[in-house]
C-alpha cells in the first residue's frame, strides 16, 4: 500500500522549458515526475529514486532544489486503491531539477509511455493536475523564466 506522502519534482533546463512525461495507464495524462515517499526514505530520497526510476536521469543530490512547499490533495478515486481504507487525500512537496535539454531521457515503459519538453506555458495547459500547474507557476517566480510560448 502506498503512503498518502509524494514528491513532485519539476525537470526543467535553463531556458525554461519544463520536461513532462505521459503516464502509460492513462493516454493524455501528461505530468511531471511524482511518487509516492516509501517508509524510511526522506522526501530528498524520493525525489532521486523517482527522477532514476522515471526518466533514467541520475543527478547528484545538490542538484535537487526542495522548495520546502506541500501541496494537500484529493487523491483521484480512480488511484485510491493503492492506498490504506480511508485515505483520501495526499500531501506531496515540491521540489525542481535543472538539466540540459540534451540530457538522455530514459522511461520505465511500464508507467510511463512518452516525454517532452515544453515551454512553461504550454506545458501548464499539458499537465492534468493542478499542484503541477501550481508547480510550473511558482517556478517561474523562483526562477523568473521568461514568457517563451
Amino acid at each position: 500500500m502506498k503512503r498518502p506522502q509524494s514528491v513532485l519534482v519539476l525537470i526543467h533546463n535553463p531556458e525554461g522549458d519544463i520536461l513532462l512525461i505521459e503516464r502509460a495507464k492513462h493516454p493524455g495524462y501528461w505530468q511531471s515526475v511524482t511518487g509516492s515517499i516509501e517508509a524510511g526514505e526522506t522526501p530528498e530520497q524520493t525525489a532521486r529514486r523517482e527522477v532514476e526510476e522515471e526518466t533514467g536521469i541520475v543527478a547528484p543530490p545538490e542538484a535537487f532544489d526542495r522548495w520546502h512547499h506541500t501541496s494537500r490533495f484529493e487523491i483521484y478515486p480512480i488511484w485510491r486503491h493503492r492506498y490504506p481504507p480511508g485515505v483520501t487525500h495526499n500531501t506531496e512537496h515540491a521540489f525542481s531539477l535543472c538539466v540540459p535539454r540534451d540530457t538522455p531521457v530514459r522511461l520505465a515503459p511500464d508507467e510511463h509511455r512518452d516525454w517532452r519538453w515544453l515551454p512553461w506555458r504550454e506545458a501548464l495547459d499539458a499537465v492534468f493536475s493542478w499542484t503541477n500547474r501550481d508547480a510550473i507557476r511558482m517556478l517561474t517566480q523562483r526562477k523568473r523564466l521568461n514568457s517563451r510560448s
